[in-house]
């Protein structure tokens, strides 16, 4: 009775936040189920190939229709007014929540079976278990089917990873609850404000804490996912290692949102060519369509398009020069420009209007004395101790750290017993957090 319960609580769960799309995702979940049962079950290529297409448009077309459509009318109806001519008339579409991570799932499970990595799952139940598992539903990791598909069907559990579980799911509760939210409140305190009046430094701090909320947001969710499915007997992908300790853009494209970089790899980049094409400018422009494309995965606005081909841009130079040099100068110099570079691209991440964000990329370094925000009384020890675990890793002492914590053959029952204490003592004091605060924002509405 395993799955059914997880079924239905996921059911449930999608429901209290969605209860309007969830037919549609049961809806188009039959259909996928059906297309892929058929793929496998075929016995010319031909037909393999147009039931794979059929497949992919459905998915791809929905997520167009709901995440795309209102840009695209947009800036239609802007081109449209330019020339004289009468705008479209359009009802904007409400987005489902994680559409992306829901959408990209199905895919993989339709491409697995179609490349012939795994069967497909026998019945419905599970597959709709497999999609809609709500630990990673809404805020991912981005899980592919053949990394859980024999999970579905059969788990083996022990308490010891049960425990395990639950100490990863009490870190992210406590990341998300007790770092982010924190930053979150400066951000919007300084977001908020007049951004052609701010000073130089108020700028500095109002990106340093977007850079700690999104990391710490968003690697959250992704350790209480993980810790979730050990608890229920999954082993979801990791999504983050580390990436603000990291000495290039390409070093951090793999330690950032791994399952996502690893979708946009096997399931676009190798297809186009990846690294064996002939011409390195084709290498290039392989780099700069994947990394625009996941930009725009992100959101229907222009600045996520402009910050995918400012992280491209920075991964083309590496493989021109740049990784090179940052080599030769040594981490102290690579770390920090690196985390300078990905502080500038989350501007433009997270200012949408193109006017703004140019203002406020401006005031970060015209050296403006300004008018200065009042920072939140907890916000000063939170950013160091954010900071702390941001850059730990980079450190010989904080890699010892992270070889011991993985290390699970090193768990003692005393060592259980140590971690275990310290994970209720950090999950009373997250519940009691969200219980007394009203400010709680979840920013992967959009996503």
């Amino acid at each position: 009775m395993k799955n059914w319960v997880i079924f239905i609580f996921s059911i449930l769960f999608y429901t209290w936040g969605a209860p309007v799309f969830v037919f549609m995702l049961l809806g188009t979940s039959l259909l996928d189920f059906l297309l892929v049962r058929t793929i496998y079950r075929s016995e010319t290529v031909r037909k393999k190939r147009i039931l794979l297409i059929l497949s992919l448009t459905v998915n791809l077309g929905l997520l167009a229709y709901f995440k795309y459509s209102n840009f695209f009318i947009e800036n239609t109806n802007v081109f449209l007014n330019s020339l004289g001519f009468n705008q479209i008339t359009w009802t904007k579409v409400i987005m489902p929540i994680g559409i992306s991570f829901f959408t990209f799932e199905s895919i993989t499970y339709t491409m697995d079976v179609y490349r012939g990595k795994h069967a497909p799952l026998k019945n419905l139940k599970d597959y709709l278990l497999y999609l809609l598992a709500f630990p990673k539903l809404i805020a991912g990791p981005i899980v592919r089917f053949q990394e859980i598909a024999d999970e579905v069907i059969e788990r083996k559990e022990n308490i010891d990873e049960k425990l395990i579980g639950f100490y990863r799911f009490c870190i992210g509760l406590g990341k998300k609850v007790l770092i982010a939210n924190v930053m979150a409140e400066q951000v919007q305190e300084i977001f908020k404000g007049d951004l052609a009046q701010m000073s130089t430094a108020t700028a500095w701090i109002g990106i340093l804490a977007y850079t700690m909320q999104i990391y710490f947001d968003f690697s959250g969710y992704s350790d209480m996912a993980i810790g979730l499915g050990k608890i229920m007997g999954f082993h979801f992908p990791e999504n983050f290692n580390s990436p603000y300790s990291s000495k290039s853009i390409t070093e951090f494209w793999r330690r950032w949102h791994m399952t996502l970089g690893n979708f946009m790899r096997d399931y676009l980049y190798i297809p186009l060519g990846g690294n064996r094409v002939s011409s390195k400018y084709r290498l290039y422009f392989n780099l700069a369509l994947v990394f625009i494309l996941s930009g725009f995965w992100h959101g229907a606005s222009w600045n996520f398009i402009i910050w995918g081909a400012f992280h491209g841009t920075f991964l083309i130079l590496d493989r021109i020069f740049l990784l090179k040099v940052l080599n030769k100068v040594g981490a102290l110099i690579a770390i920090p420009f690196t985390f300078l570079v990905v502080m500038i691209g989350w501007v433009i991440f997270s200012i949408e209007d193109i006017g703004k964000m140019g203002m406020y990329l401006g005031k970060l370094f015209e050296f403006s004395p300004g008018t200065n925000v009042v920072t939140i009384p907890s916000f000063w020890p939170v950013l160091v101790i954010a900071l702390l675990f941001a850059f730990l890793p980079a450190l010989s002492v904080g890699q010892r750290m992270q070889q011991f914590v993985f290390d699970r053959n090193k768990y003692s029952m005393r060592v259980h017993g140590t971690f275990l204490l310290l994970a209720v003592i950090l999950f009373i004091i997250s519940s009691s957090a969200v219980i007394s605060s009203g400010f709680n924002p979840f920013i992967y509405f959009r996503f």
